[in-house]
């Protein structure tokens, strides 16, 4: 039996946007009963011009969450090689408190070199940046649970280090770690992680979640207990234009067909995404995030929660 509910959630990567058009759509969602609200955390736009207007992820995150009332918030994820771990458990205990102990915290190891290069932020080998990932997250966990840290690691050194106060979730907000790596991030991921993103389609989830399995046998982690969330794209009741748009645009960016890449969108009808829930589900999939960007399909994201989450939830 799954440990954990079906929850579904939304991603608004916050570019190209301006701050009424994303309030109003948090305070909507949050409304229409999503689970979860996710902004990301980056500098410039992805995916398309980087000299595009960008909002900084973590102070958008604070304003909302005076926005909003019952969704759990959160960054998709947070870049750890942007700030000191013990700047980001700060940031997190803080936020906790300001939305009434609300915060998943999302983490990852870092990966968009250009803003990286453009702000003179050491952008270091993949290898190093999750090695540092690793020491953060025994940082971050420490300052939320400790009385004092200390962390002499190859990328940090944190002595009798003093977070107060600490969040109001016992024992810690949620840690999201977002990645694939098979030997080492899922690794990282087994062992810290109480919840686990990608994007991929539900047989590639299904491996990598048996890949986690065995690295929570190493550790001696039940990896179960880990719940297995997705991001994907929304396109729910769509015009077929869009629905074309939409199946090229992510063909094209996993190097396939917009036939094959159909099945890792929600898209199309109430039955056709109850079928997709079914086979994420099955895949060991619970909890589904939907990136949206700019402009917003507002009666998508409204339909989908009117008309097919009540039914993915059995009620």
């Amino acid at each position: 039996m799954a440990r954990h509910p079906i929850r579904f959630g939304i991603q608004t990567a916050q570019q190209g946007i301006e701050w009424p058009q994303l309030l109003d759509l948090w305070q909507k969602a949050d409304a229409w009963g999503y689970d979860s609200l996710w902004g990301f955390d980056h500098f410039y736009p992805v995916f398309v011009d980087p000299e595009g207007p960008c909002f900084e992820g973590w102070t958008i995150l604070g304003a909302l969450a005076q926005a909003t009332r019952r969704a759990r918030i959160g960054l998709l994820v947070s870049g750890n090689s942007y700030r000191h771990p013990c700047v980001t458990a700060k940031m997190a205990a803080t936020l906790d408190h300001v939305s009434g102990g609300r915060l998943n915290l999302g983490i990852g190891a870092g990966w968009f070199e250009v803003e990286h290069r453009a702000f003179g932020i050491e952008f270091k080998s993949t290898a190093a940046r999750l090695a540092a990932l690793d020491e953060a997250c025994r940082i971050i966990l420490g300052m939320f649970t400790d009385s004092r840290t200390t962390v002499h690691g190859k990328h940090y050194t944190v002595t009798d280090a003093i977070g107060l106060p600490k969040p109001v979730q016992k024992p810690h907000p949620p840690i999201m770690i977002g990645g694939k790596g098979r030997q080492v991030l899922l690794r990282i991921v087994a062992r810290y992680a109480d919840m686990w993103n990608i994007g991929a389609s539900a047989a590639e989830m299904r491996d990598l979640i048996g890949v986690i399995r065995r690295h929570g046998d190493a550790v001696g982690r039940d990896a179960d207990a880990i719940e297995k969330t997705v991001l994907l794209p929304l396109c729910y009741r769509a015009a077929p234009p869009r629905e074309q748009f939409i199946c090229q645009l992510m063909a094209s960016m996993r190097e396939t067909t917009p036939e094959l890449v159909r099945r890792e969108i929600m898209i199309g009808d109430k039955q056709e995404c109850l079928d997709t829930v079914a086979r994420y589900v099955e895949a060991g999939v619970t909890h589904f995030i939907f990136m949206v960007f700019a402009p917003y399909f507002l009666e998508e994201i409204q339909g989908f929660a009117e008309e097919v989450v009540p039914a993915a939830r059995g009620r």
